[in-house]
């Protein structure tokens, strides 16, 4: 049975209720940021299916008859698309060592340079000459520099199609939920293998439901919802979820704001975020197919089956009426006010109100990205100008002494629109100085970076220290609206400020703030389909024993694990990558640790850089399995494409930490318990060194595509294996 607790002593004063009793029903209201929401945690593995697993449905190869997906399965996805960038360079070189020479089928993958665009070196040129040179001999999608950003081409092209699942090399693949399409990223290696044999492995990820509700007031944007959720829920409540967005507030939205916020769910934490299709969404795509007629995807034919079969399948494109989410939130649209994130971080976030009272002045601002560049985008900064203009007549608005003002569309398209419509022509004299449809200084690339000490307003995705140039510049994260009326007036403010020049308001009292919590009593059984689908292919250790280590830290990184001053050192052997494994964490694990020990960590294991001899030094001392309160994402994907399995239980590590509450001077502690994990059918047990189970509890499953993997000792050698058969056959 499912309660709700009090997480406030106001929220009970304020609804009435004694401190430390169930509030039903408790909404919360931010101190700052004075938007309402509230969060809920269910349990998994009971129920129908969320629209996430339906879609991954679609795309899993291999399942049994009648299985279903669900979160946490690990399954074999064949994606409609795979994207990669200039990173496509890098990834070559993979496809090749693996022995591959021709791609598996030439349409799935999609080429779009867009990161380095502005740099003319020879060897960038040449290096994008050989992409193309690639793409062009094996019959491949290719969009070469100054086509735009690629996600925003796939999305224009429809590469990136309602219903389907895109996966691509790139952190923001997520923004394709803004049309439905379940995009998340992967790694190189998973593009490499994608390339080679069509397929890659995919877990599916736990899938939090949140609610939008009423209607956002006028001047309030995409921009503004997903800055408030990443503020509002700062806790990594959505950490490596997918994220589906419903309610009655969606059908207000643009696409285009549905692309801002699926887009940055990434900055939120999480591996997707997905907006069902409906009638805004097919409105936007038959506009889309009058305009481009003819297009080899984007047709009025193509449009009208789309339409037919939302019509006549509603259940194929909604998630079911029982589907199981782990967590539910929801925000009031009509509560928000236009926000701005930051300084430095997208977890803090403030009321443009309350920030433009303390006056910051700002010496640039950029309308770039993949988040904020698109037609309208560059319309409402535009619009920002045009009122400014007509309130001064005689006066030319343009953009504030001592401040650098940056523009670029986001795709060669949207370039074309904005100068058709006069939009881009206001902001060029204005005095927004232009550049190439690329990503440029959202990456940190090209002209316009922020110097030492200075400070940045952008309305793109991220604003962490030294991402947009130097580490002693401080960026804000805002709205097109809001950049382009900091630019004007010099320091961050409203639009209205701009338009009237009128002195910034004083910042609003906003009431206490109040949020839900709902926490399930027990874990639901596992259904039929599940237990009927649990099997180990040949070679596969259905079951796993070993000592239990466990190491309480949360966010152990990459460096911890694996020192970088060896990454690049590439002649070390696995001897001497087990004596050094952990050395900036604990130098006394390699010591500790035994052949078949099975390690338990805290939450966030394996965040920081991508290095995958974090992974491959965990497998050098013999350990097989990792099980942590949670994992990074891309920690995982190394992980598991390298024969190492990692998988989540926050229930195990809660109570390893109630039963070692002072780890102290012992960042490694020998539990002496004993583990017994059934690998396949997800369960693990605990034994004390009496012999007594002191603890039982649900693991993930090992599905079919994780079991070939890690028989094959890692994606590559799978890959290789698949060759060989087919060639073969």
């Amino acid at each position: 049975m499912s309660f709700r607790l009090l997480v406030a002593a106001a929220a009970a004063r304020r609804v009435g209720a004694t401190p430390g009793r169930a509030v039903p029903g408790a909404a919360r209201r931010h101190p700052a940021l004075g938007a309402r929401r509230g969060l809920a945690f269910t349990a998994a593995w009971q129920g129908g299916q969320t629209l996430v697993e339906k879609i991954a449905q679609r795309h899993a190869v291999g399942l049994g008859e009648g299985e279903a997906v669900r979160s946490g399965d690990f399954i074999a996805i064949r994606p409609r698309h795979v994207m990669t960038h200039d990173n496509t360079g890098a990834v070559i070189p993979k496809f090749e060592s693996i022995g591959a020479t021709r791609l598996a089928d030439p349409r799935q993958p999609v080429f779009a340079l867009d990161h380095d665009i502005q740099n003319t070196s020879e060897r960038n040129q040449a290096k994008y000459r050989g992409i193309e040179r690639f793409a062009h001999a094996h019959g491949s999608r290719f969009y070469p520099a100054g086509r735009g950003i690629a996600h925003q081409v796939l999305v224009e092209e429809g590469h990136a199609w309602p219903g389907t699942m895109v996966v691509g090399s790139d952190s923001h693949s997520n923004m394709y939920g803004g049309i439905g399409c379940l995009g998340t990223p992967v790694v190189r290696t998973d593009a490499a293998a994608i390339w080679a044999t069509a397929q890659t492995w995919w877990q599916a990820p736990p899938v939090a439901r949140v609610e939008l509700r009423g209607r956002l007031a006028p001047g309030v944007v995409g921009k503004d919802v997903i800055v408030a959720l990443c503020a509002l829920f700062s806790r990594d409540e959505v950490l490596n979820h997918a994220v589906e967005f419903v309610g009655d507030g969606v059908a207000a939205l643009p696409v285009e704001d549905r692309l801002a916020i699926a887009n940055m769910t990434t900055e939120w934490g999480a591996l997707a975020g997905l907006f069902a299709v409906d009638e805004t969404t097919l409105r936007w795509y038959e506009a889309r197919a009058r305009r481009l007629e003819p297009h080899p995807t984007v047709s009025a034919a193509a449009v009208a089956a789309l339409r037919a079969s939302v019509e006549a399948e509603p259940a194929r494109w909604a998630a079911d009426p029982d589907a199981v989410y782990a967590k539910r939130l929801w925000l009031d649209l009509a509560s928000l006010s236009p926000h701005v994130a930051g300084p430095d971080s997208v977890k803090v976030a403030t009321p443009l109100p309350a920030l433009e009272a303390r006056s910051v002045a700002i010496q640039k601002a950029y309308i770039v990205s993949c988040v904020n560049s698109r037609a309208k985008d560059l319309r409402e900064a535009a619009d920002v100008v045009r009122a400014a203009q007509r309130a001064r007549p005689g006066t030319p608005v343009r953009a504030a002494p001592g401040v650098a003002w940056y523009v670029a569309a986001a795709s060669s398209q949207v370039l074309a629109d904005a100068q058709a419509s006069g939009d881009w022509q206001v902001l060029v004299d204005a005095g927004a100085r232009t550049l190439p449809p690329g990503c440029g200084p959202c990456i940190g690339l090209g002209v316009g970076l922020l110097e030492d000490g200075e400070v940045g307003i952008s309305a793109t995705n991220r604003n962490y220290k030294g991402r947009m140039g130097s580490k002693s510049a401080h960026t804000y994260l805002a709205s097109p609206a809001v950049v382009a009326a900091s630019a004007i007036q010099g320091y961050i403010c409203s639009p209205a400020t701009a338009i009237r020049g009128a002195p910034p308001p004083a910042a609003p009292s906003v009431a206490d703030v109040l949020f839900s919590i709902e926490s399930p009593a027990a874990r639901p059984p596992k259904p039929a389909d599940v237990a009927s689908a649990a099997s180990a292919i040949q070679g596969f250790p259905a079951a796993l024993h070993g000592r239990l280590l466990f190491l309480p830290a949360d966010n152990l990184n990459t460096d911890g694990i694996y020192p970088g001053k060896y990454t690049y050192q590439d002649d070390i052997t696995r001897e001497q990558m087990k004596s050094i494994v952990m050395e900036n964490y604990d130098p006394a694990f390699c010591r500790l640790v035994q052949p078949g020990d099975v390690v338990v960590a805290g939450a966030n294991f394996g965040t920081g850089s991508s290095r995958e001899q974090a992974a491959t030094a965990i497998l050098a001392t013999g350990v097989r399995l990792v099980v942590c309160e949670s994992a990074s994402e891309t920690f995982k994907r190394n992980a598991v494409n390298n024969g190492l399995l990692v998988l989540e239980s926050p229930r195990l590590v809660q109570w390893l930490r109630e039963r070692h509450p002072s780890p102290g001077a012992k960042p490694t502690t020998v539990t002496g318990l004993d583990a017994d994990v059934a690998l396949v059918a997800g369960r693990i047990q605990l034994t004390d060194a009496s012999g007594r189970t002191v603890y039982e509890g649900d693991l993930p499953r090992i599905g079919k595509a994780a079991q070939e993997i890690i028989v094959a000792g890692g994606l590559e050698n799978w890959v290789r294996a698949r060759m060989a058969a087919g060639a073969a056959a």
